[in-house]
């Protein structure tokens, strides 16, 4: 105990100090909030009455729980059509930045503003109007002599269309990072691929693409994540339809917590997306060795 009380308040006063705040914070705002969690989803609880315990019965409804699946189809289509999307994007204009004019810093803060503002309330609204059938969109494609008078938002086929392509527009996080990474490939690579005279398309290949696959395999990782978390673009553009082809997971809990009074089974649902990301995550570093050059620039 003396040697416990000698290292906390004597020798790393500072250190204790600086420290305190995550700490306190951690556990304030992540470790008791999910140990919470996970105790409401053994129960029947709304915020209107006290949590009574049910054991699994939150985790039994959901194997015939037809939303559930509905919602989860929804996700996974969303998140795995989006997500490469925004990398290709991402990539692309990251290239297309990589050398430095007078003008390189505006067009990289424009590219990026979309990250910022992307997830905004003004802008999924202003995104909504554009895909009226009164909307911008509809406008565009009558000056061209295109039919414009299609229900984007009113068609199962399309409305999810929309929040992708909202996703695809926030690709300047992963853009960014990407520029990061082509600044650190040795212009040597370049010059010798060219003395041999490979051709551009060859030194993307052989040389950019394997060098970039550790930022690839981060930016894929968490921009996976981000996506089976979507909620924004559902809860303020399409409300979960039409028929529940946007339903997604993240909004799908949203109702059973604050519209339907089953906060219990939300928490439930809750750690069920903690578990597929686990998995999802774990499956990716697993295949991490056949994909990813972790042997540096040297």
């Amino acid at each position: 105990m003396r040697a416990i009380h000698r290292f906390f308040f004597k020798d790393n006063v500072a250190a204790v100090i600086f420290v305190l705040p995550f700490v306190i914070g951690f556990l304030a705002f992540l470790v008791v909030p999910m140990a919470m969690s996970l105790y409401y989803s053994f129960t029947d609880f709304n915020i209107l009455r006290d949590p009574s315990w049910i054991g699994l019965d939150n985790y039994r409804r959901m194997m015939g729980d037809d939303l559930l699946r509905s919602s989860l189809r929804a996700t996974f289509y969303f998140a795995f059509a989006s997500v490469p999307l925004r990398l290709i994007f991402a990539l692309a204009i990251a290239m297309l930045l990589l050398r430095t004019t007078n003008m390189t810093g505006i067009y990289r803060a424009m590219y990026y503003l979309p990250s910022i503002l992307g997830s905004s309330v003004a802008v999924a609204i202003l995104w909504r109007r554009m895909f009226f059938v009164t909307g911008t969109v509809n406008s565009l494609l009558e000056r061209v002599g295109l039919p414009s008078d299609f229900a984007w938002l009113g068609d199962p086929r399309t409305a999810i269309w929309t929040l992708i392509l909202l996703a695809v527009w926030q690709f300047g996080s992963s853009m960014l990072i990407f520029l990061a990474s082509l600044k650190q490939i040795p212009e040597t690579y370049y010059e010798a691929a060219r003395i041999d005279g490979a051709s551009k398309l060859r030194i993307f290949v052989k040389i950019t693409l394997p060098l970039l696959t550790p930022t690839i395999f981060f930016n894929l990782v968490m921009q996976t994540i981000n996506g089976f978390l979507a909620f924004t673009q559902a809860f303020l553009i399409t409300q979960g339809g039409p028929v529940g082809s946007t339903n997604f997971f993240a909004y799908y809990m949203y109702n059973h917590a604050f519209a339907w009074g089953n906060a219990g089974y939300a928490a439930a649902l809750a750690w069920l997306m903690l578990v597929m990301l686990g998995m999802f995550t774990g499956v990716l570093f697993l295949t991490k060795r056949f994909w990813v050059y972790e042997g540096g620039f040297s």
